[in-house]
């Protein structure tokens, strides 16, 4: 039986995964291939921390350059994260004939231009499905399963973390910060959350996605992205009462011709599908001219899920391999020079309904004043409630939902508004999708 060999650079969480899945899964994969998938190499810095998993002598080596330089090796597989030397790495491979497997979205969404080229000019593959989803596998239905549809939206809860935050406080009453120390314990967070609760995880996940969607590259910068540290229990409750669930979306829109591109929370209705998609699970809605609506649920993360979307990849390189071809799909979806020029839509341009949470003096006269300053930009009240009354001449909470409006007019009301002497906190804004 033929065999495949394979090298891995990056022996974390992922890694390891991929080489137990590799050692217990091995007979039903060599079945199903046809051949052998065989790990010759794995580099890391550290390979003395027990990973539950034994290798023969020489597999394991602290030199990446051992798994590029191999002239065996078929494949290389990045899984060590990061922009740096992860991006050399995959470079070098690629030159040297080697096909890439990879799970970092973060290095697509800024290089993607640089490694696709490299990779359409060496003849290689470059695949990527654990990047976005983890198990879901969402890269290879937008490439090969959606390939006839025109695609008009993705929506997405691509990051996990996130998720499980917004769940507990939705569904037990917790603080956000409670919250964040118990996924931090249980490790569904990193010791820096930073990019889980600040949208930019999910921003690396969206761009990659935009672009095998629509055919055009992204610039990281331009997407707006805010995250969930400012969302509050009070958010979380208001939602509640209007039918909302608060969900941390990933948001990418074409009209034909630019593209509305951003990572920001959003109250979803109740009795959408992915409003009840909670925990650490991840989903992603596509919406096109063929199929209407689709939605793909699972695990977005672990190692497990995401090694396995990893062997994937390894065994569709494989199958190609074996069959004497190359370059049957085209790793960013379409060939080099089918890709177009989609200008981004700013923020300021968007349309929609908000979620607006004032803090203001008990004082008569700050409705007419705050609603005033609304009907001057255009912005037309639907609902207006005081959850709470607060002690005489104090602080109360004031919330309003809008009509739909443009969110240039809405930032310049709040400009407005924040700077009135009546108002004692910034202004929370969460968008509605519906």
């Amino acid at each position: 039986m033929d065999s495949i060999k394979l090298g891995i650079i990056g022996f974390g969480t992922i890694g390891s995964s991929v080489a137990k899945i590799l050692q217990q899964n091995g007979e039903q994969i060599s079945q199903r291939l046809g051949a052998n998938l065989q790990l010759l190499k794995v580099a890391d810095l550290d390979i003395t921390t027990d990973r539950g998993i034994t290798f023969a002598p020489g597999i394991l080596t602290t030199q990446a350059e051992e798994v590029l330089d191999s002239p065996e090796i078929d494949v290389v597989i990045e899984l060590m994260g990061g922009y740096e030397p992860a991006r050399t790495f995959v470079l070098k491979a690629m030159a040297r004939g080697k096909h890439v497997v990879t799970a970092n979205k973060a290095l697509l969404a800024l290089h993607g231009d640089e490694l696709f080229s490299s990779a359409e000019k060496a003849g290689v593959a470059l695949l990527f499905e654990a990047a976005v989803g983890g198990a879901i596998p969402i890269i290879r239905a937008i490439k090969e399963s959606f390939v006839a549809n025109k695609i008009q939206e993705i929506e997405g809860i691509v990051n996990g973390t996130a998720n499980y935050i917004l769940t507990k406080m939705s569904d037990e009453g917790l603080p956000f910060d409670q919250v964040l120390k118990e996924a931090q314990a249980k490790g569904f967070a990193e010791a820096d959350p930073t990019f889980d609760i600040e949208g930019i995880d999910s921003a690396h996940k969206i761009a990659v996605l935009t672009r095998l969607a629509y055919g055009t590259s992204v610039k990281f910068d331009n997407i707006y992205i805010q995250g969930i540290s400012s969302i509050r229990q009070e958010d979380i409750e208001c939602a509640q009462q209007f039918g909302y669930r608060i969900k941390l979306l990933a948001i990418s829109k074409f009209d034909g011709t630019s593209i509305d591109i951003r990572v920001h929370p959003a109250m979803v209705p109740q009795e959408k599908p992915i409003a009840n998609v909670n925990g650490v699970l991840n989903a992603v809605l596509v919406r096109d001219d063929c199929m209407e609506e689709n939605i793909l649920v699972g695990h977005g993360a672990g190692g497990f899920p995401t090694g396995s979307a990893v062997i994937g990849d390894v065994v569709d390189i494989a199958r190609d391999i074996l069959a004497g071809c190359k370059g049957r799909v085209p790793p960013q979806s379409y060939p080099g020079n089918a890709l177009k020029d989609i200008p981004l839509k700013n923020i300021h341009e968007i349309e929609g309904e908000y979620f607006l949470r004032f803090v203001v003096q008990d004082q008569t006269g700050v409705l007419s004043r705050i609603s005033g300053i609304l009907g001057q930009h255009q912005i037309s009240i639907r609902t207006m409630i005081q959850p709470e009354r607060g002690t005489e001449g104090g602080e109360v909470t004031l919330v309003v939902m809008t009509h739909q409006a443009l969110e240039n007019n809405i930032q310049k009301a709040l400009l407005e508004i924040d700077a009135l002497d009546i108002v004692s906190e910034k202004t929370v804004l969460i968008r509605v999708e519906k």
